[in-house]
């Protein structure tokens, strides 16, 4: 809202009082949207189709498109049922809690107004069945976009019902994803696997089949638990079903799970087992009315009107990497001549490369050179970090359960492991380090100015003097021949952890997360983030927490050309950037938050000491595509926000099904950022291998998503 200045508010005050009748108080009326009819002709009815219509405020003189709702009324009400909720719509689209929508309230009066909204089949004289889902879906849904400014997409409409409406919701959502999206679905009179024998879904010929008014093949056709087998993973459907903790109680006892409550309860633990439906459950005070709807309903556009679009999502770019297997982002590399090479771990054998067995690590150059490498044992490797060498070559680190120096036999601890290339992918060295009897990992790296490599992770082990308590993080560095110069350990009495590592020529910072108060911070409680400093020789110069009462971590750090060091990771599920001069003193601190769960898993630097920030966000920034999207925010050098962006599949991306990312980010020599992360989804102009596989794209700092 705009803020008065002092001079505007006394003239707006002066006005008022000229304004007023003496003796009455002046009250402006909040402005909210109109209502009004239409009707819609339909072929498949032969006759129009009347309907209540909501247009939001200021449609009239606008020009912006609008998301639609389809709101449907219960058995043997009418399109007027639906009229109550503008108020709730006036005040969430007047706080920007939803977009400005256009809600369609559709009037059903065919057989006697207990159609359930399904093209009928039954031929019956006194109640002959018409085709109802075939008018609404696609008569109505058409002549709707003809004639207001709407948008054709799926993500831009939603479907609405209660009782008998909120079955017809649930079936056209789940029966109709090319057309909606999301579905507000309330006290659903929708049984399994057949209606009880009261029930009046028997008694109007809606799931009729010729003569007979009620057929069971027929209605177990049309009901979702058929419909839930046969939908599409990349065309998700969001479910907020709803329901009153005092609706009908049935008499007799073997109809007692046909009682709404628990109908719901069943459609809701279905739905959430579906890769195609992300659900949401509300049990709400009261009976089969309005006492529960209206409240429900805007329950339910809380949650779903944010993700409703007139702009369909950006996707990820095709082809993705990976085996049929579980694959794994690794790390990704910007080189001066264009070439990005990207790290993984793949579950099988990957361009023709010998496959050694479980998980392989793999390396591939694209661009001016073009190569790929797979390293492996017949145990497990995985990659956290790759960093491009000044003469064309590769860094890559991780951790291997096997022997993949060929100078451990017998290991079946976790081992650290560095590897460097060359520029044509042959392996110059590997050196694999930790403690014989303990698990080391390694999950950051950057290059060292004279070709070796700074690497962070953790031990269990004491590699350093002894652990001191549950995991140690580590800190250390290889020259440039692979010969491990330096080991540092760093812990308190909890578990700690290395994760980002980034330096210039004279300061080392390394980032992480502890259970418990590292030397040198303080305990902020749950799981703090921290960053330290380091000097070249790995003397550790100052640390700090980062975060509040929540669990934190930071997961990454870059040095800026200002020559900051900024980290990024969570804090209490939002994401987490900060800046920190070399001697530890914070310059800036900036979070993103959304209703869900954000996190920073990689920062670049670019021009003029701005950064760009990737990670995850289970919310909307931008244009929601999936569960999890990739997240994008462009910083300047003062931590003020200048852009965010969101792009992904249907799936979750850049995170892994224990909520940790997985997702790496590096500047390239274009400005633009180039970006490699998991992904559980589908492009839209690609196919999936599956099981999780990996993308990689470089996306343009100035829109935070994929160039070109």
């Amino acid at each position: 809202m705009p803020r008065w200045s002092g001079a505007g508010l006394l003239a707006a005050l002066a006005m008022v009082l000229l304004l007023a009748v003496p003796g009455e108080a002046v009250v402006r009326a909040p402005k909210g949207g109109t209502l009004t009819t239409g009707s819609a002709p339909s072929k498949a009815l032969g006759e129009d189709i009347a309907f209540n219509l909501y247009l939001p405020y200021g449609y009239e003189t606008g020009k912006n498109r609008h998301p639609v709702l389809y709101l449907l009324h219960g058995r043997g009400d009418t399109m007027q049922a639906w009229t109550r909720v503008k108020d709730t719509l006036d005040q969430m689209i007047r706080t920007r809690r939803i977009p400005p929508v256009i809600a369609v309230m559709p009037d059903a009066p065919w057989s006697e107004r207990g159609s359930w909204y399904v093209d009928s089949r039954y031929t019956g004289a006194d109640l002959p069945g018409r085709p109802v889902e075939t008018a609404l879906t696609r008569d109505l849904v058409a002549y709707v976009d003809a004639t207001y400014r709407t948008a054709p997409i799926r993500e831009a409409r939603l479907i609405g019902g209660y009782s008998m409406g909120g079955a017809g919701a649930l079936r056209f959502a789940l029966a109709h994803q090319d057309l909606f999206s999301a579905a507000v679905v309330l006290s659903p009179a929708v049984y399994t696997p057949l209606p009880p024998s009261d029930s009046s879904a028997r008694d109007y010929g809606a799931f009729g089949s010729g003569a007979q008014k009620f057929a069971d093949d027929v209605y177990q056709e049309l009901n979702y638990p058929a419909l839930l087998p046969k939908l599409d993973a990349d065309r998700p459907v969001r479910l907020f079903v709803a329901v009153g903790d005092d609706e009908y109680a049935n008499p007799a006892p073997a109809d007692a799970h046909h009682d709404l409550d628990f109908e719901s309860a069943a459609l809701y633990n279905a739905a959430r087992r579906s890769q195609a439906v992300s659900a949401q459950l509300r049990v709400l005070d009261g009976g089969h009315d309005w006492t529960v709807w209206s409240p429900a309903f805007e329950q339910a556009m809380a949650e779903l009107g944010p993700g409703l679009s007139v702009t369909p999502p950006a996707g990820l770019p095709a082809p993705l990497l990976g085996t049929a297997a579980a694959d794994w982002a690794g790390g990704v590399a910007a080189h001066a001549d264009g070439t990005v090479t990207t790290g993984f771990a793949a579950g099988g054998p990957v361009a023709g490369q010998p496959y050694a067995g479980r998980l392989d690590a793999v390396l591939t150059s694209t661009g001016a050179r073009t190569w790929t490498r797979q390293l492996g044992t017949a145990a497990d490797e995985r990659l956290y970090g790759v960093a491009a060498l000044p003469d064309g070559g590769v860094l890559a680190a991780g951790y291997t359960k096997g022997d993949l120096d060929g100078r451990h036999p017998g290991n079946a601890a976790d081992d650290a492991f560095v590897a460097r290339l060359d520029a044509s992918g042959t392996v110059r060295w590997i050196t694999q380090f930790g403690d014989p009897g303990a698990a080391d990992r390694l999950y950051g790296l950057t290059a060292a100015p004279d070709g070796g490599a700074y690497v962070a992770g953790y031990t269990k082990g004491s590699l350093d003097g002894p652990n001191s308590g549950d995991k140690d993080a580590l800190v250390a560095r290889l020259a440039a021949d692979g010969t491990l110069s330096w080991v540092r350990q760093y812990g308190g009495a909890g578990e700690d952890k290395a994760y980002g590592v980034a330096g210039d020529a004279t300061n080392l910072y390394v980032t992480g997360s502890t259970t418990a108060a590292l030397p040198g911070t303080n305990a902020l409680g749950g799981l703090d983030g921290w960053i330290a400093g380091y000097a070249a020789d790995g003397t550790r110069r100052w640390a700090t927490s980062a975060g509040g009462p929540g669990d934190d971590r930071l997961n990454a750090v870059t040095v800026t050309t200002a020559g900051l060091a900024v980290a990024t990771g969570t804090s209490g599920g939002d994401l987490l950037a900060a800046a920190y001069t070399s001697a530890g003193r914070q310059r800036w601190n900036a979070a993103l938050t959304t209703p869900a769960a954000d996190e920073g898993a990689a920062v670049a630097p670019l021009p003029g000491g701005e950064v760009e920030v990737v990670g995850y966000t289970r919310g909307r920034v931008g244009v929601m595509a999936g569960g999890a999207d990739v997240l994008t925010v462009r910083l300047d050098g003062k931590g003020e926000q200048r852009g965010a962006a969101q792009f992904g599949t249907a799936g979750d991306d850049a995170v892994d099904p224990f909520a940790e990312p997985n997702l790496y980010a590096a500047a390239t020599a274009s400005g633009k950022v180039a970006v490699s992360g998991l992904t559980y989804g589908t492009p839209a102009d690609g196919t999936a291998p599956g099981n999780g596989d990996v993308f990689a794209t470089t996306i343009d700092p100035s829109t935070g998503l994929p160039a070109g």
